[in-house]
């Protein structure tokens, strides 16, 4: 495989790693392990789907550029090939960075709550394996200023012994 095909495929590659990551509320980060967390109580009063927009780090469009300039300069005679190089870039930088910012996008909730101050506050997250639905008592926790909203448990009281 030639330099510049090599320089591709590892880029593309990072790409398509890039897309795994995640910001998922079931996955915890190394920074925020092991970190005391402030805990909120609060009722949420609202639930809407949002969207949360993919990342544009440049590393789609330089990986679409490179594969777009190595594809272009395979086109006609030398001048032919350099213009075909230039089109081939610029045309794979666009499609690269559009993937790039397609593929790391996900599904996410925006969650509105009062806390049990009266205070209303307003959380955007990565969709994750919980629900949740107007009057369901959660808890927002704060670690580092990354906030994430996950349901309370549910305490049971143990019951009183009936009268004798």
């Amino acid at each position: 495989m030639n330099r510049p095909a090599l320089g591709a495929a590892t880029l593309a590659c990072a790409v398509l790693l890039g897309a795994c990551a995640t910001s998922s509320p079931d996955v915890v980060s190394g920074y925020g392990a092991q970190r005391l967390s402030s805990v909120i109580d609060a009722t949420v009063l609202s639930v809407r789907p949002v969207r949360i927009d993919g990342s544009q780090s440049g590393i789609g469009a330089a990986a679409g550029a490179m594969v777009g300039n190595v594809a272009g300069s395979g086109v006609g005679g030398e001048r032919d090939s350099f213009v075909g190089g230039i089109l081939g870039a610029v045309i794979g930088g666009v499609v690269g960075n559009a993937f790039e910012r397609g593929s790391t996008s996900q599904a996410g909730v925006e969650i509105v709550v009062q806390t049990r101050a009266g205070q209303r506050e307003a959380v955007v997250q990565a969709l994750g394996s919980e629900r949740f639905a107007p009057g369901d008592a959660v808890m927002l926790i704060d670690t580092g200023g990354r906030v994430t909203v996950t349901k309370a448990a549910v305490t049971v009281m143990p019951m009183a012994a009936p009268p004798r």
